[in-house]
């Protein structure tokens, strides 16, 4: 029996996410109606949001593990880095807003995730977490649906069903790390990972420009290499239908570190910019599988700043006009949906979503831990 969370209404959840981008940690508050999860409408209010980025260090030793560089010893180490880097995160929000939470939802760091073989690893100690924040915690959400023969990914689509509502269609497109997309036609949610989204271009601005990312895209102002955009299209994950995910363990260090020797002939701002449309024609390629009812998308993450990347995806889905999705503050809508799955684990409601992860049926998500 999964544990019930019995505590008078509204509560006051933590949710905790940090992507694909490895910059850090995002941490939500916010306030959730358990009694409306039954009727699609259990988000209340956002009492706070913080982000809190990693140490170069930290951020180093994650992009290791994600590029298979890390030995058993570092990853054990790493889980208790990622897991306090998160619990002092989560505890200053909870000081600075004066408020003490009700639970926590731990999403913690993905650094492989291989669903072919129902396995994926977040890092993140969640002990460390819920003795800062002496509430309960929820974490591991992913592994049950996959279990059931699903994906494990992506999750985040019930959630935004629970805050965009089922009245009315939406497609919003997240530019994280991975770009993913929800779709709700009024009938039916389709919602998958459609492939890079910032991964391969930070990864670029680390290797070109010594930064960590390229601000607003503004290095990326060069010549696309439109065979070299045709060509990684071909690439099999694009040929697969949904249910499907991705992460960098497919499109991140080892991509770029063989690709890279035919781009370097390049000048900088040419490879920037074959990357960038490399992630526009990816999104739009997929995004053709679904007839839209609708002509115009809301956008969120990083990529949503990346002026190169959003003028590729102009040109690329011309019948799709973007607006960025101001209903959450920017950077805190994954921590607000990870806030959402918890609670609704904590009030007994699943999860997942089977048509989208291809799990056999519906799951209450995610083990618990608790307080001394």
């Amino acid at each position: 029996m999964p544990f019930h969370l019995d505590r008078p209404s509204p509560w006051r959840v933590v949710g905790l996410m940090s992507g694909t981008s490895a910059d850090g940690v995002d941490v939500a508050l916010i306030e959730v109606d358990p009694g409306g999860f039954d009727g699609g409408a259990p988000f209340l209010h956002l009492l706070g949001h913080a982000h809190t980025p990693y140490p170069e260090e930290l951020r180093a030793s994650v992009l290791a593990a994600a590029g298979n560089r890390l030995d058993p010893a570092g990853l054990c180490v790493l889980q208790r880095q990622i897991g306090d880097h998160h619990a002092e995160a989560a505890s200053a929000l909870c000081a600075h807003l004066n408020l003490r939470p009700d639970l926590a939802s731990l999403h913690g760091q993905t650094v492989q995730h291989h669903p072919a073989q129902g396995a994926t690893l977040q890092l993140a100690d969640p002990y460390g977490l819920t003795e800062r924040l002496r509430c309960p915690v929820v974490f591991d959400l992913r592994r049950r649906d996959m279990a059931l023969g699903g994906q494990g990914a992506p999750l985040v689509p019930k959630a935004e069903l629970w805050l965009h509502g089922a009245d009315r269609p939406f497609l919003a497109l997240n530019l994280g790390g991975i770009a993913n997309a929800t779709i709700w036609d009024g009938h039916t949610l389709h919602a998958w990972d459609l492939g890079p989204g910032m991964s391969l271009l930070d990864l670029a601005a680390k290797r070109w420009l010594g930064m960590d990312y390229d601000p607003d895209g503004r290095h990326a102002s060069g010549k696309v290499e439109d065979a070299k955009v045709a060509a990684w299209l071909r690439h099999p994950y694009f040929e697969t239908a949904p249910p499907k995910s991705t992460g960098r363990e497919t499109f991140g260090e080892a991509w770029l570190e063989g690709e890279a020797p035919g781009l370097e002939h390049l000048p900088v701002e040419d490879r920037l910019a074959t990357l960038a449309a490399f992630s526009a024609a990816a999104i739009a390629h997929e995004l053709h599988r679904v007839r839209l009812p609708l002509s115009g998308g809301l956008l969120s993450g990083g990529g949503a700043k990346h002026e190169r990347l959003l003028r590729e995806l102009g040109d690329r889905a011309p019948a799709l006009t973007w607006r960025v999705d101001a209903a959450l503050p920017a950077g805190s809508r994954e921590a607000v949906s990870w806030a959402l799955l918890g609670a609704a684990s904590a009030a007994g409601f699943p999860g997942n979503f089977p048509a989208v992860t291809g799990a056999r049926e519906e799951a209450i998500l995610g083990a618990w831990v608790f307080p001394g």
